[in-house]
């Protein structure tokens, strides 16, 4: 009954065995490289020297064309599959894909609408003032915080 098992044990084993091999082997490499030379210490971008904080922020506007531009090209990658077994599908495939085209339609006439695909359409939007309130508090005189005090049994001082 256990020899079923075997096949499964030696699996595991070997599996355990080729984890703990490559992380020795990456501390044993790690070791000799211990002391990184000077030009694995230089930032590398495009061949020019870096300028400024490398963690500086980002507008919104880049993330926001970024995600438009994977929403529309994700959605594009359906055509692909839906091209090869469109005979197949029939009538109900075709109109599953035209009202798929026209959802798709509608969000990119709102972009379009709305400038989201300009650049600069996050600094035409008017900034939105940020409402303080002010409350006055009334003066309190002196003699009544004088008396509050000698009633209350305290010492004036």
């Amino acid at each position: 009954m256990l020899t079923n098992y075997m096949p499964v044990l030696v699996a595991v084993l070997i599996a355990i065995g080729i984890a703990v091999g490559m992380l020795v082997l990456s501390h044993i490499l790690g070791l000799l490289e211990a002391r990184p030379k000077r030009g694995k210490l230089v930032a590398y971008e495009c061949g020019n020297e870096p300028l400024g904080d490398a963690r500086q922020r980002f507008p919104i506007k880049f993330y926001a064309i970024a995600m438009l531009f994977i929403v529309f090209d994700i959605e594009v990658v359906f055509f692909y599959p839906w091209a090869l077994v469109r005979r197949d599908l029939g009538m109900l495939g075709f109109w599953a894909m035209v009202i798929f085209i026209g959802i798709l339609a509608i969000g990119y006439i709102y972009l379009l609408r709305i400038g989201g695909f300009e650049w600069e359409w996050w600094e035409r939007e008017e900034p939105v003032e940020e409402l303080t309130v002010v409350r006055e508090i009334p003066e309190v005189a002196t003699e009544t915080v004088e008396v509050a005090i000698a009633s209350s049994g305290g010492e004036k001082t």
